[in-house]
């Protein structure tokens, strides 16, 4: 079972930037495939980006052009950085981990994933 802690969520203004950090503390993490989703208030929860092992990334189409996802092999943690930020982007954020090498197309969908984090709030005014 991975074991995912986030970090780095806070409160910014319209415009703002956040980088969100995910430490994966497992040894399969090389192997893993990562995915950062969100879910706001009284909505589903819902695919940001997701990266496979080999660094290729996939991004929900609100999130092209704002949000990067990237990773560090050495430390074992995931990143999403995100910029213009807007109040629509308030949600509760969390990191997940697929325990396989690569994302197929619907890489969105959270039933794919095996681990979540506890997530890390994000709130945009």
């Amino acid at each position: 079972h991975v074991q995912l802690v986030e970090s780095g969520g806070g409160s910014v203004q319209a415009g703002g930037s956040l980088t969100l950090a995910c430490l994966n503390s497992d040894y399969s993490w090389a192997r893993a495939c990562m995915g950062w989703f969100r879910q706001g208030p009284g909505k589903a929860r819902e695919g940001v980006a997701a990266i496979n092992s080999d660094g290729r990334t996939n991004y929900a189409l609100f999130a092209k052009g704002r949000f990067t996802i990237s990773k560090d092999s050495i430390e074992g943690t995931t990143y999403l950085q995100m910029n213009g930020l807007t109040p629509v982007d308030t949600a509760m954020y969390y990191c997940a981990a697929r325990v396989r090498r690569f994302l197929p197309d619907n890489w969105h969908e959270p039933r794919l994933y095996n681990s979540w984090g506890q997530g890390t709030q994000v709130t945009v005014s």
